[in-house]
């Protein structure tokens, strides 16, 4: 029997960063009381007409063109319409045939391996509202807040072909999106939702397996996760010489499996056709091009500059490049310290550990770039060692003071004078004769024991390599 190969495509909602929705004025605001940002347009009263939100249609194209689509000239609302508590209106405003754009892709890598990852479509719609089963014992309720919140849709041609690529598909997809500032992408908040279209089929053929789709995951390794569990589930179910059947299935992270929620729907169950009450939506040329010439550099050209403008590893320029904050960041530290090395050992070292141990992005740190610039020239000038420039970033966070005021506040400049560093020498040997006597007769590696000991006397001021020279002179 051929060996089964699975294959996968995505499909992802994201939530546009406006502050009103899709179709009326309401706020799109997370969090707020449940059923208070309604209106007679999204709760879809008689009467009530939609109006497009322009900024919504512009993150859209902004988002297809980093993405490297065709963005159309002109496309088409249409209604999708089924039965669900929390659709208001009976139907979700989206567009289907004529959609905002098409052929776009990816480049993804994932073990090892880079392959890219086309991009069937763009398109743009209104979101649902939510139903929260967890509120009141034995009933569900119905908050409408997100009811008409603009989305885009991005769907994926079924170009994956393990877990690990839609992991990596999706973490380079958001950091693309971050990079445009499209959305915030929070999956805790829903900004960003991932349906997983799954099926197999015998390795070399080219027609697709009976797919399911598996929904209800709320972060990167639970995609991960469910995607396993039902690869494995239909090899299962091929291999036993049964047919996969065509559903819907619903992710239970807890138990770690995936549940039938219905028979899957295909397009003509949603009896889609053109939203009557919207004109097509018709983007001058003109406006498509300049969205085009303000897109920010995005990751992929970012990380090849910075190996090639900054000399960076390409580890370096791949972590520091990760989110837009921190290769601003790093930018700008490396053009104020005239060093880009010291500036990313800097950041991937203390600045990111103070991102981590807060959780908080690196720009809102309090040591300003030009602040750290001046703490990395402090160092690489021998005014402090690296040790005691550890200890005046932490109070740099701490204060918010510049780091020679630190120096000097606090008596922290390296010492150099001859006679001090002698007295701490010879202190050390002193307390140290049998260590002392190996050390002479050519035990070289106790050599980085007494500089130890030496730089903890004087409490890390010591010019490290003024006292490897007295060292060698005294027990060379």
């Amino acid at each position: 029997m051929s060996r089964l190969e699975a294959v996968i495509g995505l499909e992802v909602h994201v939530q546009l960063a406006t502050r009103s929705k899709m179709f009326c004025g309401d706020s799109a605001e997370f969090g707020a009381e449940p059923n208070s940002n309604v209106c007679p347009v999204c709760l879809g009263l008689p009467g009530a007409l939609p109006v497009v939100n322009g900024t919504a249609i512009e993150l859209a194209v902004r988002a297809a063109l980093g993405l490297g689509c065709t963005v159309h000239p002109t496309s088409v609302f249409a209604r999708k319409n089924y039965f669900y508590p929390d659709l208001p209106k009976g139907y979700q405003i989206s567009q289907f045939d004529k959609p905002l754009a098409t052929d776009g892709s990816l480049e993804v890598e994932a073990d090892g391996v880079t392959h890219r990852v086309r991009i069937r479509r763009v398109h743009v719609e209104e979101d649902a509202g939510k139903s929260l089963h967890d509120r009141f014992d034995g009933a569900t309720a119905v908050d409408l807040n997100r009811a008409g919140v603009p989305l885009i849709e991005i769907v994926s041609e079924p170009d994956l072909r393990s877990p690990a690529d839609a992991r990596a598909y999706l973490t380079r997809l958001k950091q693309v999106l971050q990079y445009l500032e499209i959305s915030d992408c929070d999956m805790e908040k829903g900004s960003l939702r991932v349906d997983a279209n799954v099926s197999v089929r015998r390795a070399g053929e080219k027609k697709l397996g009976t797919k399911t789709e598996v929904k209800n995951m709320n972060s990167f390794s639970n995609v991960e996760r469910a995607l396993t569990y039902e690869i494995e589930r239909q090899m299962a179910v091929v291999t036993s010489g049964s047919a996969v059947r065509h559903e819907t299935l619903l992710w239970d992270a807890g138990r770690g499996e995936a549940r039938a929620m219905r028979s899957k729907e295909e397009s003509h169950d949603y009896r889609y056709f053109p939203e009557p009450d919207l004109p097509p939506l018709v983007l001058e040329p003109a406006a498509i091009d300049g969205i085009r010439e303000a897109l920010p550099e995005l990751p992929d050209a970012r990380e090849r500059r910075f190996r090639d403008a900054y000399g960076l590893p390409a580890y370096d320029a791949g972590v520091l490049t990760a989110t837009r904050d921190t290769a601003d960041y790093f930018e700008a530290v490396a053009a104020a310290a005239a060093d880009a090395k010291a500036a990313s050992n800097w950041i991937m070292t203390e600045v990111m550990a103070w991102s981590n141990q807060t959780q908080q992005p690196i720009s809102a740190i309090p040591v300003m770039p030009e602040r750290l610039a001046e703490l990395i020239k402090l160092t690489s000038g021998d005014t402090i060692s690296s040790s005691i420039a550890r200890k005046v970033f932490g109070r740099m966070v701490e204060t918010g003071k510049g780091a020679q005021q630190i120096v000097d506040d606090e008596g922290l400049a390296q010492v150099s004078d001859t006679g001090q560093l002698d007295q701490w020498v010879d202190a050390v040997i002193a307390e140290h004769p049998d260590e002392a006597k190996r050390f002479a007769e050519g035990e070289v590696k106790l050599q980085g024991f007494f500089m130890g000991q030496i730089m903890k006397r004087s409490g890390g001021k010591a010019d490290p390599k003024r006292v490897s020279q007295i060292l060698q002179a005294r027990l060379g």
